[in-house]
């Protein structure tokens, strides 16, 4: 029977290095003749001998999703200041393709969010993929609208 006191591998001796000629393990101690690596004190970790490295071969991927979808936010004072400076008709319906015309938004953008940070003093109608609920509170206070698409 096996208990954990008596098992093999528990008891065997170390092997001590640099130890006469007979231990197998003396003069060099393992390490070869002359060299970097026969030398105390040097770790080559993933060195490949003045070859590009592997990870240096490979490209960077990291925490960028390569299947994420961009989406545009816009706040309602950008909006706003843009209704100021007369590029946009608040009669008509705001939604992506008029935004990204007028490069309020980047043209890649494939949804656009509305954001409630500023104020809108217009009536105006929103055509969004999202919203958050100040900018809804907002556009409903003043008597806008914005659709949702879904």
């Amino acid at each position: 029977m096996i208990t954990l006191n008596n098992r093999e591998k528990i008891n065997k001796s170390k092997i001590r290095v640099g130890r006469g000629i007979g231990s197998g393990k003396g003069k060099t101690s393992g390490r070869g003749v002359k060299g970097q690596k026969s030398r105390s004190g040097v770790a080559i970790k993933s060195f490949e001998g003045g070859q590009m490295p592997l990870y240096r071969r490979l490209p960077k991927r990291g925490f960028n999703p390569i299947s994420k979808e961009s989406v545009a936010i816009l706040n309602l004072d950008k909006i706003q200041s843009h209704i100021d400076k007369k590029n946009i008709n608040p009669n008509e319906l705001l939604n992506s393709e008029l935004l990204k015309k007028l490069k309020l938004i980047n043209k890649n953008a494939s949804k656009l969010k509305i954001l409630g940070s500023g104020e809108v003093k217009d009536k105006i109608n929103i055509e969004a993929d999202l919203a958050s609920k100040s900018a809804i509170e907002k556009l409903e206070k003043i008597g806008g609208s914005i659709q949702l698409k879904k």
